[in-house]
């Protein structure tokens, strides 16, 4: 039981910081806007999408109801297969298009320790 709790925190703390980095990284830095453009997104959702990473990344951290960490999850699966739909039509490098499965896998490996716990 131990060890499924370390493995929860561990994947969910990994998930959670790089949710606020990249979304502190969308606000920020110009070239996650020339990223988002190259991908064909408009500029409002570059800043949608940070918020909500924000907000989720709070919520996955944070001792809420079962019903809201399962729409954390949710959303987070969405946005990770997205990401990964997005960089592969778009042609970019093989790198821009494993991140996101890595931290799906992340993802997954929290949620079905979360359930375990």
């Amino acid at each position: 039981m131990k060890a499924i709790k370390i493995t929860y925190w561990i994947t969910t703390v990994i998930v959670a910081i790089m949710m606020v980095y990249s979304a502190y990284a969308y606000l920020t830095q110009d070239a996650m806007l020339q990223a988002f453009r190259h991908l064909g997104y408009p500029d409002y959702f570059r800043v949608e999408l940070a918020i909500g990473k924000l907000i989720g990344a709070i919520l996955l951290i944070a001792p809420v109801s079962a019903r809201i960490k399962e729409w954390v999850y949710a959303g987070f699966i969405i946005t990770f297969v997205s990401a990964f739909i997005a960089h592969s039509a778009s042609g970019d490098p093989v790198n821009y298009r494993v991140m996101p499965v890595i931290f799906l896998a992340l993802l997954i490996t929290s949620y079905i320790t979360y359930h375990k716990s």
